[in-house]
């Protein structure tokens, strides 16, 4: 269990999550390992055999605290969230975007150009700092890839186009992914991203902080009153937070991507803490989450600087400034939708 920045997170597998009156309790094994007041928490996060009382679910509808269910390796399964309060007006109006092909693409080119330049100053930064030459040169060529997709998406004319941009940039990205990893390269080296499931360490560890991320963005999307399964770029699905998912593009890169590097090359996670399963699958046991679970939160207290707003944000509050920017953007207020890429 962690929690940090106002997210509870529940990763034990058999544990109880209840109400004592206006306090959540984490119990394991009919002990209790954690009380906390419900007005110290935002959200909760429940990872796989995670048990919660209606008494619970009660209490956090009431304090407008969403309570997710993951899977135990991080798939979104399910959100239970308090009555929506957001504009509905602004919803409406963000369904006609999504039906306007014209602002579709326009926000759909915003998304990919954020992700391509955050992914693309990353490995630029990590081939000024690497001291191998093969790596330097690999990561430079593929940067040259990234630089060359966010002209052509830049001038895609439809949805699919930029979407092939962006898929085309992705293998180039992570060809060379392996040469950011400076410590420990045989066992989390990346021949490529695979996903459902996960076929190597690197990519479980990719997979478990995307899911962390993407439910941040859902999170920042329903507090600026959006709704989170209405996107532009990604096509919708029934159960499917496209709108979130679009969201994150640009934070790929800026925050899991870059806390997966330092876990590895900092050493903070070990080869021992994956298992091989049968049909190929790995999976991370739990102190390997944990360790992921207190990384990801003490990169959101780091400090950047916003781009548009020129002033000091923690990375944690990121999602939520550009879910605000986005409910701007779509309400008239702003002439397009400034994607984050910090200086």
């Amino acid at each position: 269990m962690e929690l940090k920045q106002n997210t509870l997170y529940v990763v034990s597998q058999g544990a109880y999550v209840h109400r004592d009156h206006l306090t959540i309790k984490v119990d394991i094994e009919r002990e209790t390992k954690l009380a906390v007041p419900i007005h110290h928490v935002e959200s909760v996060a429940l990872f796989g055999n995670v048990m919660v009382s209606p008494g619970l679910m009660e209490l956090c509808g009431e304090a407008g605290v969403p309570i997710t269910f993951l899977s135990e390796h991080g798939r979104l399964i399910a959100r239970v969230d308090a009555p929506c309060s957001g504009n509905v007006l602004l919803r409406r109006e963000q369904f006609r975007w999504a039906d306007r092909a014209d602002q579709a693409l326009e926000l759909g080119r915003s998304f990919v150009a954020g992700k391509l330049q955050n992914a693309r100053g990353l490995m630029l930064r990590a081939a000024r700092e690497s001291d191998q030459e093969a790596d330097t040169a690999r990561l430079e060529k593929s940067a040259g890839d990234l630089a060359y997709s966010i002209e052509a998406s830049g001038k895609a004319g439809t949805l699919d186009e930029i979407r092939g941009h962006e898929g085309e940039s992705a293998r180039s990205y992570f060809s060379a992914f392996s040469c950011m990893v400076r410590k420990n390269r045989e066992t989390f080296g990346m021949n490529e991203r695979t996903r459902r499931p996960p076929l190597d360490p690197i990519n479980a560890l990719l997979s478990f902080s995307y899911a962390l991320l993407l439910h941040d963005c859902v999170a920042a999307l329903t507090a600026a009153g959006l709704d989170p399964s209405v996107g532009f770029l990604h096509v919708d699905r029934p159960g499917r937070p496209s709108l979130a998912l679009d969201l994150m593009e640009e934070f790929r890169p800026l925050i899991a991507d870059r806390l997966v590097l330092a876990l590895i090359n900092r050493g903070q996670v070990a080869g021992g803490g994956f298992v091989k399963r049968e049909g190929g699958s790995i999976e991370m046991d739990d102190a390997t989450r944990r360790a992921i679970l207190k990384a990801y939160q003490e990169r959101k207290q780091d400090e950047v600087t916003h781009p548009l707003l020129d002033q000091k944000a923690r990375v944690g509050q990121l999602p939520f400034l550009q879910a605000k920017l986005l409910a701007r953007t779509i309400r008239g207020d702003l002439p397009s939708y400034p994607p984050c890429v910090p200086r």
